[in-house]
């Protein structure tokens, strides 16, 4: 197994050069965000393929976490508990993922709130644009949430609308089509800055990592070497590495970035379920530097 991240004293972990073959997937959403499973779907899929733990990251909430913790306890798989925060630096589209921090933090909290009501706003604008073109409405777009009001509601459940009306085959060409970025239907997600989530996972006694920081399918423009060791100075603890949408170019930038700045190396698959291509375990997190995501965290290991 490759090595791990970075601890504050830097003597106790080698820092990993390629992706571990065992360990667990961090980055997994459910049906209460964008993911089409349930948490108890998602953990026990994870037992199924051998994982040695895995972690919930919805978007914007933790309201899965008592779901995921259960299913966990009952199928005595360990789970890391976190979210994936949206956020935007400059012109960048950036995600964070908070992990293990106090999900009663009034900050935190306050945060999440604010964002998936700007969320909700957003989504029912591009709903209302949609419509005038295409056979959807907002109640069809409410019809592919999954858990209610506990769900954060964004651009796949108006594709998954789009796929029940018969627009498009699968969410993936509905992204390709009238809900990507380049549509003319889209309308951006008003967001916090990197700089005050990395601060308030901080302050809920959580590790924030960058997700996916080097997909260049997201954003025409990457965090760059500079915004990335600004943060890493105000409390970000690590770089997503192991992911699909990092090239082996990016992800050797990364890894120097991460020896450069003392940050943790993690590694996910960005599950979706059905929603997404991405297979369930594709991308790993060894269990030395789960161990001192949990050290840092204000959460135990369940």
């Amino acid at each position: 197994m490759a090595g791990c991240g970075y601890d504050g004293d830097m003597t106790h972990f080698q820092m990993p050069t390629e992706p571990p073959l065992v360990g667990w997937d961090i980055h997994c959403h459910t049906v209460f965000s964008d993911g089409t499973q349930t948490p108890a779907s998602l953990v026990d899929e994870a037992k199924r393929r051998g994982l040695r733990g895995v972690g919930i990251s919805d978007h914007d909430t933790s309201a899965g976490w008592p779901d995921a913790r259960q299913a966990a306890l009952e199928a005595s798989m360990p789970l890391l508990r976190g979210t994936e925060i949206t956020a935007v630096d400059g012109d960048v589209s950036v995600h964070v993922l908070g992990l293990q921090y106090d999900p009663h933090n009034a900050h935190i909290t306050k945060l999440f709130d604010d964002t998936r009501a700007a969320r909700l706003k957003r989504t029912q604008r591009m709903v209302q644009r949609l419509a005038e073109d295409y056979p959807i409405s907002w109640q069809s777009v409410l019809a592919q949430v999954k858990e209610g009001e506990r769900t954060t509601v964004g651009r796949p459940h108006i594709a998954d609308a789009l796929v029940a009306a018969g627009v498009y085959r699968t969410r993936g060409e509905a992204f390709a089509g009238e809900v990507s970025a380049s549509s003319k239907y889209y309308i951006p997600t008003p967001s916090p800055s990197t700089r005050e989530v990395v601060r308030a996972v901080s302050e809920a006694g959580g590790v924030s990592i960058i997700a996916h920081a080097g997909d260049a399918s997201r954003n025409r423009l990457l965090l760059s070497d500079e915004r990335i060791a600004a943060l890493a100075d105000e409390g970000l603890a690590g770089l997503e590495v192991w992911h699909r949408g990092n090239s082996p170019e990016q992800r050797a930038r990364l890894l120097d970035l991460a020896r450069r700045f003392g940050l943790l190396v993690t590694g996910g698959s960005d599950w979706h379920g059905a929603g997404k291509p991405n297979e369930l375990g594709e991308n790993l997190t060894d269990e030395a530097t789960i161990a001192e995501i949990v050290r840092r965290g204000a959460l135990p290991l369940d």
